[in-house]
């Protein structure tokens, strides 16, 4: 079933745009009629999702660095926006705890939580007349990945979920609905060696009641219900097949 809404004169800002979750949510917004400005380090990536039609501009943005934050949002601004913000960049490596070094947690706080902060911070002072912020979290910021070891990307999905609550809170005022999609195990970077090993495959059937992985199309509606809902906001949306109902 193809999901559709009316974005057109809208200009969202998509980070993490260069593969998986974020390339995908380019395609959909600019097919519904949004301008997509597309960020990410891969500068090529972004490059071909332009040349395809997925986007308007290509940012080249480290998402950890104030300067290419600011540059980015301005590059929104140039083109009569933003309108809305899909903070899609992410990074998570497993480790054992005992293990990670510190400088390594950091890291993984750093992406996923600090620069989903800075650019919805950045991006919510050029909203003048509102807008939405869409964080991607993850089921494993709602409970714990064990067996999977990957303490520091559950403590930065966690902080992504509580800070879209606060912010979404705080910014009502300035009708800035902030919220937020915590998708299940769905085909990506970070999941490649997972979906490629049928061993860890047959982990995510048998414990997702739905019985399989997520396909790609199906966080359509909920990224296109939240770009577009007026009276939504502070709210984490799970898409994830029931694992978070279990």
């Amino acid at each position: 079933m193809t999901i559709t809404a009316d974005l057109g004169g809208r200009v969202a800002i998509v980070t993490g745009a260069s593969s998986g979750l974020g390339r995908h949510f380019c395609s959909v917004l600019s097919g519904n009629g949004a301008q997509v400005v597309a960020a990410a380090r891969r500068i090529d990536r972004l490059e071909h999702l332009v040349a395809d039609g997925a986007a308007a501009r290509a940012v080249e943005c480290d998402v950890t660095n104030d300067g290419d934050v600011g540059a980015l949002v301005a590059a929104a601004v140039e083109l009569g926006g933003p309108h809305i913000v899909v903070n899609a960049a992410g990074f998570g490596d497993e480790g054992d705890a005992l293990e990670v070094s510190v400088d390594e947690f950091r890291r993984t706080l750093d992406v996923d939580l600090t620069a989903t902060f800075a650019v919805s911070q950045a991006a919510a002072k050029e909203m003048g007349s509102g807008g939405a912020i869409i964080n991607i979290a993850s089921i494993l910021g709602l409970g714990a990945s064990w067996p999977v070891k990957q303490a520091a990307y559950c403590a930065a999905k966690g902080g992504v979920i509580n800070l879209t609550r606060q912010l979404g809170a705080e910014w009502a005022g300035r009708d800035i609905r902030v919220n937020a999609i915590a998708p299940g195990w769905f085909p990506s970077e970070i999941t490649e060696e997972m979906f490629e090993n049928e061993k860890s495959l047959a982990w995510i059937r048998r414990n997702t009641p739905m019985r399989r992985p997520g396909r790609l199309d199906e966080l359509d509606g909920a990224l296109l219900l939240l770009a577009t809902s007026t009276f939504i906001t502070g709210q984490v949306l799970a898409v994830d097949g029931g694992w978070s109902a279990r």
